[in-house]
């Protein structure tokens, strides 16, 4: 398993790191610093936030899960007992919806994640209805702590990777992954700071 994500201490060695591969993250990270933790609790409540987030936008992403808290459907239960019209008024898609059922049902043991390594962590979720790499890597990084998590296919880290590296277009995900592999065992922490590169750049969230 990989190293995990703790605290602030954590993501100044992983900057560190960065610092000493990268030219580019020597001359650009310190304007960056601190990075933000953003360590969310385990289980699924992590799953339901990164399922309402995909394709729409943060602000979207935070106000229908605020929606959904306040309307008593934060849990598995609420969750898989929810007729659908409860659920689309609160602003789920019906394939959400869907997703977010099955997810309820399924009976995952989200403590027994902790302790297997991140590939194994990603056939599990990704055996479920809607998930797919990219909410996994994120429940890794986020909710797990994984310091090596990184999540290729997102759009902001790639757009914030074509600016900071001034690449003529925005690298997809295999090209973005062979730009990260020297930021390994650190591709967690690389994650944040391009997310708060992109927050500079575009004046706005890549991630919640």
């Amino acid at each position: 398993m990989t190293g995990l994500i703790r605290d602030p201490a954590d993501l100044e060695a992983g900057a560190a790191h960065l610092m000493q591969v990268c030219p580019v993250w020597a001359r650009e990270l310190p304007a960056l610093m601190p990075l933000p933790l953003r360590r969310w609790d385990e289980g699924f409540v992590a799953i339901r936030d990164a399922v309402v987030a995909q394709q729409i936008s943060t602000n979207a992403a935070n106000a229908i899960s605020g929606r959904m808290v306040a309307a008593g459907l934060a849990d598995e239960a609420a969750i898989a007992a929810a007729d659908e019209d409860a659920l689309r008024a609160v602003g789920l898609s019906r394939p959400k919806i869907r997703y977010l059922r099955g997810i309820s049902q399924a009976g995952i043991d989200w403590p027994g994640l902790r302790d297997l390594p991140d590939d194994e962590v990603i056939a599990r979720l990704t055996a479920l209805p809607g998930i797919g790499r990219w909410t996994a890597d994120i429940y890794l990084k986020f909710a797990l702590g994984r310091a090596d998590a990184f999540a290729a296919g997102d759009l902001a880290l790639a757009e914030a990777a074509r600016l900071l590296y001034d690449l003529p277009e925005r690298p997809g995900p295999a090209a973005l992954t062979r730009l990260a592999e020297p930021w390994r065992p650190w591709r967690s922490v690389a994650a944040r700071a391009l997310w708060a590169y992109y927050r500079v750049a575009k004046d706005r969230e890549g991630i919640r």
